[in-house]
């Protein structure tokens, strides 16, 4: 049986990078950032932005941004390609939105296969000119005369819209105000420096970009927890395992899988370091026995990255594990829910399939066979630990797809497993 053991470091939270980049580029001054992610994602934002004249240089350790005022950016040639980024596309749509030139945003084809009418229809109620034949990619984006902030309740729970909507507020006259009813990512708010009102039962959260300046940015980017959730399911489900996993971010609203695992009985040790500009700390890992529970619906958008690994845990763990509320995994770089539902029953593990979600009782065995990622990192990743798991080997297709969120994370796992 294998094990892990060591201490590691991850790369740069991906969201944290992808807005360090935007946030960047929009104010006349030079940003720096340690531990970047370069990943293939964080890097579409950068070449996305590099086409429109903001200067960017990798130095050492460390990523320099030059920016200037969006009304100053250069009209690029092409089209921009956000590559397979859900996060380029919707959060660049804030700023695309308002410049005083005509963009066309395209993207691969599983990114073209992702529904942005999301972003589309508040941005249009603000009065920008987009043009899209079905809602997804390629948009067109238009200018014009001015932008008008609205207060826009959100459908479902999700930063990359309430992103997109701040960000065209920036440029917006009047005050726009962003009302979530249940909280997402938090990243945008804190780096902006945002207002944020919350009512008296802590149900709505207010959030107005009028007459923000986009502040200082330069910080040390902490590790990505959702990165870190791969290793963190590792040393829990292999016996023996111990793993220190260094400076990962803690924000609250990205470690709901830290409550999640509380609940299933996981005793971790979990070190704040600091709080500013973003939590960051120390979580050390020992193999442990756990309980499978239902996951209520709430906690959803605070665990939707890290749902493939959870099932896995799920599959190790005992009892019925059930997950109801997660359509939205079926709108990522692939169809989540069928992407692990076919995989498992390839492996030879039970599982039922809901619209919104899967049921797993467990703990089951996980036999050996091959794997279709559908060149989704974290479907990528999460049956890499479940090859751990098993007897037989597991085979994947598309082993370098990992590279989209963590390019590192072959040579990691290999760093720490032993047996």
């Amino acid at each position: 049986m294998k094990i892990v053991k060591g201490s590691i470091s991850v790369p740069g939270d991906k969201s944290i990078s992808h807005r360090a980049a935007l946030f960047s580029a929009m104010t006349p001054q030079t940003n720096r950032f340690t531990n970047f992610n370069f990943n293939f994602d964080c890097t579409a934002t950068l070449y996305c932005l590099a086409d429109m004249g903001i200067a960017w240089h990798k130095k050492d350790d460390f990523l320099e941004i030059q920016g200037k005022l969006p009304e100053e950016w250069n009209r690029p040639d092409t089209p921009l390609y956000a590559a397979n980024s859900g996060t380029t596309a919707r959060l660049l749509s804030g700023i695309l939105s308002a410049l005083p030139f005509k963009t066309t945003l395209t993207g691969d084809v599983s990114l073209s296969k992702r529904p942005m009418g999301r972003i589309i229809d508040p941005l249009r109620q603000m009065g920008a000119d987009i043009r899209s034949e079905d809602g997804h990619l390629p948009m067109e984006y238009f200018p014009v005369q001015r932008l008008q902030g609205i207060r826009y309740r959100l459908p479902v729970a999700s930063a990359q819209v309430k992103s997109a909507v701040l960000l065209a507020g920036l440029f917006a006259q009047g005050e726009t105000e962003v009302i979530e009813t249940t909280p997402s990512r938090d990243h945008t708010e804190r780096m902006l420096k945002l207002k944020k009102s919350t009512n008296p039962d802590g149900t709505v959260s207010l959030f107005s970009s009028s007459e923000c300046v986009v502040p200082e940015l330069s910080m040390a980017i902490p590790g990505d927890f959702s990165s870190a959730a791969f290793f963190i399911a590792a040393a829990l489900l292999l016996p023996g395992s111990e793993l220190l996993i260094r400076d990962v971010s803690l924000n609250p609203t990205r470690t709901g899988l830290l409550n999640v695992l509380e609940q299933m009985g996981a005793r971790l040790d979990v070190r704040l370091k600091n709080e500013e500009p973003e939590p960051m700390g120390d979580i050390f890992v020992r193999s442990q026995e756990l309980q499978n529970i239902q996951i209520s619906p709430e906690l959803v958008p605070n665990i939707i990255d890290e749902i493939p690994i959870l099932s896995l845990l799920a599959v190790r763990s005992e009892g019925p594990f059930v997950l109801r509320g997660a359509k939205e995994l079926r709108f990522k770089e692939s169809d989540r829910i069928a992407a692990l539902v076919s995989n498992y029953q390839r492996l030879g593990v039970q599982v039922r399939e809901f619209e919104d979600g899967l049921e797993i009782s467990g703990p089951q065995n996980i036999g050996g066979g091959s794997i279709q990622t559908f060149g989704d990192h974290r479907i990528a990743m999460t049956f890499a630990i479940a090859n751990l798991l098993s007897d037989d080997d597991i085979v994947l297709d598309d082993k370098q797809c990992a590279a989209v969120s963590f390019p590192q994370f072959w040579d990691t796992l290999e760093e720490i497993t032993h047996g």
